[in-house]
């Protein structure tokens, strides 16, 4: 099919799904016979494969339909899930499964997140949506809005917040076993440029198995460059990634915010080398002030992320001599100690002597995309579904705005989705999309 008749059936679809108003409804049943999830997976390649795979292998999931903007990932997928009609155009297989399909996962780089999850939400579809949840915040908070009153089952690729590691650390939180918390800080290793990279000259062919101008979609048109964007290269170019911050802060902000109840900042500053309008720095710290909850000593609490080899000073964990801080992780402090949590491992408290015949809860150990799988089916609900994961993305990515104005206090009125007294920080809080690309509930 052709980008031309694609585009005409997409903005049929879309002009239909504008149409109908968002009304709470919520699918029960499945649309097969057999009673399984009727599943349509946007975005196969990569994560995309680990993902379609955990959902499609559920016992009461059918994988009916697929779709990749590269043909090669297309056809592997293929191969696992033979009868399954195959897309290159997320738009084309949403106007044309309609009815046939219950759920979609997206796993596509995270630009292209929302317009799909958006057009699959106004068309009555359950959706499973990667982390970040979205490429901007005025991006989460809509689509938070939609599934709210469209009442479709929906879950931010965030599993290790079902995992028994995290389910515990959020425990040990509530249960007071450090005290009321002070502060913490968050951060992580990654880092996805260098000093001084930049877009570089020139353009390369094309490859065959590659649609470019679907891969680019809501963003703006630039020159093919072998190995630099795709496949999996990305995540640190402003148009298309959300940096280390938004591959990572969703993870490990993830237990912090569920056990002590954050919600979204008062005010967020940046510290970030020189950076250009191409590439996130090659590392950045970002201080925050929330609010207070129950669970915070205070009517506030600070936090601090980190990304690109920087951390806290060791010396606020209480450690015993010879140990460092994880690679990756948070460090929360209480009125009565000190946890340690590593990404995706055990909490460990601190001091030692004081929590060494500390008793640990146990907890159980969840299955993330079982969870939604069957809240689509009307089995209860999905705990990181976006009235929970869209807060929690818009706080990661005013982290991501932060580091754009380096030293500068940036006040945040959650209620009016804008900075106070900063209209130039207010520019990045949506992007303006591509030609032709327009989509009912995103775009005016």
């Amino acid at each position: 099919m052709t980008n031309r008749s694609t585009r005409r059936g997409f903005l049929k679809h879309a002009a239909a799904c504008a149409a109908l108003p968002l009304i709470a409804r919520c699918r029960t049943t499945a649309a097969s016979p057999n009673g399984k999830l009727q599943h349509a997976a946007i975005g196969v390649g990569g994560r995309g494969r680990l993902v379609t795979t955990a959902i499609g292998g559920r016992e009461n999931v059918e994988v009916v339909a697929i779709c990749d903007i590269d043909e090669n990932s297309l056809n592997q997928a293929a191969q696992a899930y033979p009868e399954a009609r195959r897309y290159r155009d997320w738009r084309e297989l949403l106007a044309q499964e309609g009815d046939r399909v219950d759920s979609v996962s997206v796993a596509t780089p995270d630009h292209a997140h929302a317009p799909a999850v958006m057009s699959a939400i106004r068309g009555g579809k359950h959706v499973y949506c990667e982390k970040p949840l979205t490429h901007t915040v005025y991006e989460a908070r809509q689509l938070a809005v939609a599934a709210r009153k469209a009442g479709v089952a929906t879950q931010m690729g965030i599993q290790i917040h079902a995992h028994a590691v995290y389910r515990q650390a959020v425990r040990l939180l509530r249960d007071g076993a450090i005290g009321k918390v002070k502060a913490w800080h968050s951060w992580s290793q990654a880092r996805y440029s260098s000093p001084g990279m930049t877009r570089p000259a020139g353009e390369d062919p094309v490859p065959a198995h590659l649609d470019w101008d679907l891969w680019i979609g809501v963003a703006p048109m630039r020159p093919y460059k072998e190995g630099v964007y795709h496949p999996g290269r990305w995540r640190g170019w402003q148009d298309f990634g959300c940096g280390a911050m938004g591959d990572f802060g969703c993870h490990i902000f993830d237990p912090v915010f569920t056990a002590l109840e954050i919600g979204a900042p008062l005010s967020v500053r940046g510290e970030a080398p020189e950076m250009n309008d191409e590439v996130w720095p090659h590392w950045g710290i970002v201080h925050y002030e929330f609010p207070g909850t129950k669970l915070t000593a205070d009517s506030t609490i600070e936090a601090t992320w980190y990304d690109g080899g920087k951390k806290p000073p060791k010396e606020l964990a209480s450690m015993p001599d010879g140990q460092d801080l994880p690679d990756s992780g948070s460090l929360i402090i209480g009125q009565e100690g000190v946890m340690v949590l590593p990404h995706f491992k055990d909490a460990q408290l601190y001091p030692v002597e004081r929590f060494r015949d500390y008793s640990q809860p146990e907890v159980g150990h969840g299955n993330h995309f079982g969870e939604w799988v069957d809240a689509c089916l009307g089995r209860g609900r999905a705990l990181a579904n976006f009235d929970y994961s869209g807060p929690l993305t818009e706080a990661v990515l005013l982290g991501n705005i932060a580091v754009r104005f380096p030293g500068k206090t940036l006040e945040w009125h959650t209620g009016k989705l804008r900075f106070r007294d900063a209209p130039e920080a207010d520019a990045f809080l949506r992007r303006r999309y591509r030609p032709g690309w327009a989509v009912p509930g995103l775009t005016t």
